[in-house]
């Protein structure tokens, strides 16, 4: 319950910062910097980097740490978002293993390198 209620305040608070959009899937995104590279359609596959973080600014997942990208169908070339995720779209009350807690809101930074 303290999870969710940290996470729900938080993410309150982020709505209302400047540059944050809200999807209607709850959904929250802010863009560090609008590539100019190529725009991929629905059917392409990208390589990016990206680093997911608990609130608190805990790093769980890191393909830069890695120094290894991941693919994934998304934005254009040379941008990079920075999604807020509440816990009802990410690992909902379960949580997931010992790095992500039940209710936990998460924050990723998604870096698009390139369009395959």
């Amino acid at each position: 319950k303290e999870n969710k209620d940290k996470g729900e305040a938080w993410l309150a608070d982020k709505a209302l910062e400047e540059g944050v959009v809200s999807l209607p899937s709850g959904l929250m995104y802010q863009v560090l910097n609008e590539g100019n590279g190529k725009k991929p359609t629905a059917e392409d596959t990208v390589e990016c980097h990206y680093e997911g973080r608990l609130i608190d600014g805990t790093v769980f997942d890191s393909s830069y740490k890695r120094g290894e990208s991941a693919t994934f169908p998304l934005m254009s070339e040379g941008a990079k978002y920075r999604f807020f995720i509440p816990y009802q779209l990410a690992y909902g009350e379960r949580g997931a293993g010992a790095a992500i807690p039940p209710f936990a809101a998460l924050v990723f930074d998604v870096e698009l390198i390139k369009v395959l």
